[in-house]
């Protein structure tokens, strides 16, 4: 279960995405009141390291659920993927994380409800998150029943579009379908300009963002013949940070 905030809680919920240790604790430094933990948000998120998922147990002081991805790319998972993706969740459990993310799909785009069931179960008591696999699901009706079926907790969703703001005719439709069966987490795009207008349209009562930026690394030497990979070479020599500033602003815009 969630572990109790250290302050009053007013809604919407806001989550907020970061990459690694030092992306959560800016993030609850500046008011978040839950984190997705992820590695490579350049692929979109995958699993972080073990010593990164046991520092935020011991730094965390608001909840943080873990993003269980074994690679970036489709969510059509092979045996042994799907065998790493169950080994994890056993794992986060037994650690006493307060939640996980993870999704399956079919490939003819419908959830994977026997995968999803099999790991919410794996997952016991924590809070369980299916994410934007949804988004990726041919009849999204259909997807949040099967949710539902498997017990899944929330869903991460931009009503199937990019950004939030594209996706509010669905995103209003899930919270309708969903009422207190499964909680909509409501993301894409979402900053200070419209977050506000996006809660209001939709009801939204979670809301998920990522506020990035690149700063250069601090390296003084930096070899220009060797990259770590693709051609971006310049890549080696920026690092993605959470933007604290606009990650306060955000939320103040969410909660005015």
């Amino acid at each position: 279960m969630d572990r109790p905030l250290t302050k009053a809680l007013r809604l919407p919920l806001i989550e907020i995405c970061v990459e690694g240790i030092d992306g959560l604790l800016a993030a609850q430094a500046v008011g978040a009141d839950r984190i997705e933990l992820c590695a490579s948000l350049v692929e979109g998120g995958i699993t972080p390291s073990l010593g990164t998922i046991r520092a935020a147990i011991e730094q965390a002081n608001v909840p943080f659920h873990v993003m269980v991805r074994p690679r970036g790319g489709d969510f059509l998972y092979s045996e042994t993927e799907y065998a790493s993706m169950l080994a994890d969740v056993s794992a986060l459990r037994e650690l006493g994380v307060p939640g996980v993310v993870f999704g399956c799909l079919n490939a003819d785009g419908t959830m994977d409800e026997a995968r999803m069931s099999e790991l919410t179960q794996a997952a016991g008591p924590l809070n369980v998150t299916c994410h934007r696999a949804f988004d990726m699901t041919r009849e999204p009706a259909e997807a949040l029943e099967s949710l539902i079926r498997s017990k899944v907790g929330r869903v991460l969703t931009s009503g199937q579009r990019d950004t939030a703001i594209e996706g509010l005719p669905l995103l209003a439709d899930l919270v309708r379908q969903a009422g207190d069966r499964i909680v909509i987490l409501g993301c894409g795009g979402l900053d200070l300009h419209n977050i506000a207008e996006v809660r209001s349209r939709t009801g939204l009562s979670e809301m998920h963002f990522a506020a990035l930026k690149d700063v250069p690394s601090a390296m003084d030497y930096r070899n220009p013949h060797v990259g770590m990979g693709g051609s971006d070479l310049d890549r080696e020599y920026r690092n993605t940070l959470t933007d604290t500033a606009l990650v306060a602003a955000t939320i103040a815009a969410a909660k005015a």
